[in-house]
C-alpha cells in the first residue's frame, strides 16, 4: 500500500471514528428525555376509525420518514404539543396548552394551531363523553388526548411530547431570556402570576418595575427582556381582554420566540438546555426520530399560527361555560385548510355526528358530563341568539400593581368578545357564580 493511500486510510478512520462519538453523544443527550410507549390499541386516528373513501385518508397525512437518498424528512408531519396543569411530577393532569404543529419538510415549514383549553368536544375516544377538552389527558393520558384530536377533526396523530411550565422557564433562562411586547395591563397582570410561577419553579421571585400611567398608557406596548419565570408568567395570563383566547396567542409568541433563538444558539448553550430540560420532557418519539427531527426543523420557519376553533359562541351547557364550536364540521373544514394548504378535505361522517351532537347541546340537547349519563337541562323557549356584532368596551377598572403574597388556583373565566370589566389576579380571586340551567350564547369569531 502506498504512503497516500495509508494517509487517505487513517483520514477515513478517523473521521467514521468522530461520527462515532458524535452519534453516541447525541444519543447520549437524547437518553436523558422520559420515552414512553403509548398503547396502540388506545389511539385511535381517522383514517382508523373511518370507513370512507381513500381520499378522505390521503386528506389527513400526518408521518414522514427521512429518504434514502439523503438524511432529511419530506412529506407532511404532525405532532402535539401538551403543557400539563400539574405543580407536581404525576402522570396525568388536565392539558391547559395544547398545540398541533404541522410540519412540511417538502416546503420547510411549520404551523402551529393552539386548541382552547375550554372547547367542548367529544372526549372519549370512540364513546361518547363530551365536555372541555382539556380533561381527556387528564382522564386516559396521551392515548384519549390524540383520540380526541383525531376523531373531532379528522386527523392521525401519534406522536406527541408533554412537559410542565417549569420546564419552559428553565429553557428560557438557558437561552437568555425573551423580548415580548407587553401593554400595561399584561405587565402587572404577568408581576402577579410571577409570585406562584417562581415558587413553583423554585426561583426567587423577581419584579418588574411597573412606569407609570403618566408614560406607559393603557393602548401603548413597551418592550420588556423577560426572565424564564416572567416569560411563563406572560403565557399564564386569562384575565386581559381575550381571555383563554388571548392566552394561547400569548403561549404561541413565546414558543416562536423561543424556536428563532435556539435555531441561533450556540453548541455551549444547546449543550446545557439539552441537559437542562430534556428530563422535563415526555414523548413517546424514539431518540432516531429527535435527532433526525432537530436536524431539520432548525432550518425551518413557522410560517403561521392560530388559534382553535375559528367561529365559536361562549355557552353555559348545564355544566360551566364552554367554548362550543359554530360548527365542528366547519371549523375542522377550515382546520384543514390552515395546516394542508391546498389538500382537499370532506368531513368524515364521525366530525359530523360529533357536529351534530354539539349542536344539539347547544340548543337544549342533551349533555354528557363529569362521569355522569347524559342529562336534560332546562333551556328558555327561545334561545338568546347569537351576536355578531362586537360591543365596544368600557373602560376596564386598573389591576394592582402590587403582586400578591401567595395566588391560588385561578378562576374560570366566562368568554365573551370584548368584557366590560376585568377580574383582578389577587391572592384569592373570587369564583364566578354558578350560571342557571339557561344556555348564554355570544358569538365570536377569530
Amino acid at each position: 500500500m502506498s504512503k497516500n493511500a495509508k494517509t487517505v486510510l487513517i483520514i477515513v478512520v478517523a473521521l467514521i471514528a468522530i461520527l462515532a462519538c458524535v452519534a453516541m453523544f447525541a444519543f447520549s443527550k437524547l437518553s436523558k428525555i422520559n420515552t414512553v410507549t403509548l398503547d396502540d390499541t388506545k389511539v385511535v386516528t381517522a383514517n382508523e376509525y373511518n370507513t370512507e373513501t381513500e381520499e378522505q385518508a390521503e386528506a389527513t397525512p400526518t408521518e414522514a420518514a427521512p429518504t434514502e437518498e439523503a438524511d432529511r424528512m419530506t412529506g407532511i408531519q404532525m405532532l402535539a404539543l401538551v403543557g400539563l396543569d400539574a405543580r407536581e411530577d404525576v402522570d396525568r393532569a388536565n392539558s391547559d396548552t395544547m398545540i398541533i404543529v404541522c410540519i412540511n419538510h417538502d416546503e420547510k415549514t411549520i404551523r402551529l394551531a393552539s386548541l382552547y383549553r375550554d372547547t367542548y368536544l367529544n372526549v372519549s375516544g370512540t364513546g361518547s363523553y363530551y365536555t372541555k377538552a382539556n380533561a381527556a389527558y387528564a382522564q386516559g393520558g396521551p392515548e384519549q388526548f390524540l383520540s380526541m384530536l383525531n376523531l373531532n377533526f379528522d386527523l392521525n396523530i401519534t406522536q406527541f411530547a408533554t412537559t410542565r411550565f417549569k420546564a419552559l422557564a428553565d429553557a428560557i433562562d438557558v437561552l437568555g431570556g425573551l423580548d415580548i411586547d407587553l401593554t400595561r395591563q399584561e405587565l402587572i397582570h404577568l408581576n402577579n402570576y410571577n409570585v406562584e410561577t417562581s415558587e413553583v419553579c423554585g426561583y426567587e421571585y423577581e419584579a418588574i418595575e411597573v412606569p407609570s400611567a403618566e408614560v406607559f398608557d393603557g393602548v401603548t406596548e413597551w418592550t420588556f427582556h423577560l426572565t424564564g419565570t416572567q416569560a411563563v408568567s406572560y403565557a399564564r395570563i386569562r384575565y386581559t381582554e381575550g381571555y383563554d383566547y388571548k392566552r394561547t396567542e400569548r403561549q404561541r409568541i413565546v414558543l416562536m420566540k423561543m424556536f428563532e433563538k435556539v435555531k441561533s444558539a450556540d453548541l455551549a448553550t444547546l449543550n446545557t438546555l439539552i441537559d437542562t430540560v430534556f428530563p422535563q420532557i415526555t414523548t413517546n418519539l424514539t431518540a432516531t426520530e429527535i435527532l433526525t427531527l432537530a436536524k431539520s426543523v432548525l432550518s425551518y420557519d413557522i410560517v403561521d399560527q392560530t388559534g382553535f376553533p375559528f367561529t365559536h359562541v361562549g355557552s353555559n351547557i348545564g355544566i360551566g361555560d364552554m367554548v362550543v364550536p359554530t360548527t365542528l364540521e366547519s371549523n375542522a373544514i377550515q382546520l384543514h385548510s390552515f395546516l394542508l394548504p391546498g389538500v382537499p378535505y370532506t368531513p368524515s361522517s364521525t366530525v359530523q355526528e360529533y357536529s351534530a351532537h354539539i349542536e344539539s347541546d347547544l340548543n337544549g340537547g342533551s349533555s354528557s358530563y363529569s362521569g355522569s349519563e347524559s342529562e336534560n337541562y332546562e333551556t328558555s323557549e327561545t334561545p338568546t341568539p347569537a351576536v355578531t356584532d362586537t360591543p365596544e368596551a368600557t373602560e376596564t377598572p386598573e389591576p394592582t400593581a402590587e403582586p400578591t403574597a401567595e395566588p391560588t388556583s385561578e378562576p374560570e373565566p366566562t368568554y365573551e368578545p370584548e368584557p366590560t370589566s376585568e377580574p383582578e389576579p389577587t391572592s384569592e380571586p373570587e369564583q364566578p357564580e354558578e350560571s342557571g340551567g339557561g344556555t348564554d350564547i355570544v358569538e365570536i369569531t377569530e
